[in-house]
């Protein structure tokens, strides 16, 4: 992993809020082309650190920089266009899967073009027939796909999923998890994902960072949450894997 490039990188990043210190004194890399997850306990700054990685939230203190060009340089569409994010409830606007996909290019005063838009559809697993159905009449994980092709719209070279599959049955979140795998292969992209299943982050991840209570305590390849050395991590992995 060393002869990687960072795709994102901190540099003693601080983030105060409230009079609260959520994040303290963040220094590491995402790689590009990796899938890296992010867990720890509730609380822990992971969602926190993914809005800092696409500009929705700004640090207190210290650097971020998105490939060798610190974050506060990008226009905002830029870094957004670049940095692509999806959410656990996968935020839809009223109307049709078309429409949803459609999103991106239509914020831009473009147009999306129907093949560009099935063939995003078959990248995620959807069939033809979904382009024209209406999105509150897909399931869970249904529109956790049309939201992943929807962030593809824009061509991202990373892409930040916080617990997009937490509320899914277990096929849909399997059928997910391979997706995940599928874009990161496919397209390259490097994926930064939460995940409070310490399994899935072993399985999917060639990376995990683990969080506390806004501090990064240990990072390494995803195997580390089998024998991890740090003894809050073996503490934390003890008590989510019984």
């Amino acid at each position: 992993m060393q002869t990687l490039s960072p795709a994102i990188h901190f540099n003693r990043v601080h983030f105060r809020a409230d009079d609260k210190h959520i994040l303290k004194n963040i220094t590491g890399s995402f790689y590009e082309g990796t899938i890296t997850s992010l867990v720890g306990p509730s609380g822990a700054g992971k969602s926190t650190l993914l809005k800092l990685c696409n500009g929705l939230l700004s640090p207190s203190s210290g650097e971020i920089y998105v490939k060798d060009k610190n974050i506060n340089t990008y226009e905002p569409v830029e870094l957004r266009r670049a940095v692509g994010i999806g959410l656990q409830n996968a935020p839809m606007v009223n109307g049709t899967v078309f429409q949803n996909l459609a999103l991106p290019m239509t914020l831009q005063g473009k147009k999306l073009e129907e093949k560009t838009a099935l063939d995003l559809l078959e990248d995620v697993g959807l069939e033809e027939e979904y382009m024209n159905r209406d999105v509150r009449d897909l399931s869970g994980g249904q529109r956790q796909k049309v939201s992943i092709a929807r962030t593809l719209v824009n061509h991202p070279k990373i892409m930040l999923l916080d617990e997009i599959t937490s509320a899914l049955d277990r096929v849909s979140m399997h059928e997910i998890e391979e997706l995940i795998v599928k874009i990161n292969q496919k397209y390259k992209v490097t994926i930064v994902w939460i995940t409070h299943n310490l399994q899935q982050a072993i399985d999917i991840s060639h990376l995990v960072w683990v969080m506390m209570e806004g501090e990064l305590v240990e990072t390494g390849k995803s195997t580390l949450l089998k024998s991890p050395t740090h003894e809050r991590v073996k503490h934390f992995v003890k008590g989510e894997m019984e």
